[in-house]
C-alpha cells in the first residue's frame, strides 16, 4: 500500500487542475504524474483506472477514483 496520493492525469485537462488545486488547498501531499508526457504513465494509469478519462487519483488506502468529483475527493482524505 502506497503513503501517498497519486494523481495521473495531463497538464492541461480542467478536471485534473480541479482536483490537484483542491489536494493542494487542503494540504494534503501527493505526486502527479503527467500521462501526456508518457506512454508508460498512461498506459499504467488506463491499467489502473480502467480507462484513459483522467485525472486517475490512487489513494493511500489503495482506493482508485477516476474522474472523481470535488466531494469524492474529499470525502477519501
Amino acid at each position: 500500500m502506497s503513503a501517498e496520493i497519486v494523481v495521473y492525469g495531463k497538464q492541461e485537462c480542467a478536471d485534473t487542475l480541479r482536483t490537484r488545486a483542491l489536494l493542494q488547498d487542503v494540504g494534503a501531499e501527493y505526486t502527479f504524474v503527467d500521462v501526456g508526457a508518457s506512454a508508460e504513465d498512461a498506459a499504467r494509469a488506463a491499467g489502473i483506472g480502467g480507462s484513459t478519462r483522467v485525472p486517475v487519483v490512487v489513494l493511500p488506502d489503495g482506493a482508485v477514483l477516476v474522474e472523481p468529483s470535488d466531494d469524492e475527493v474529499r470525502a477519501h482524505l
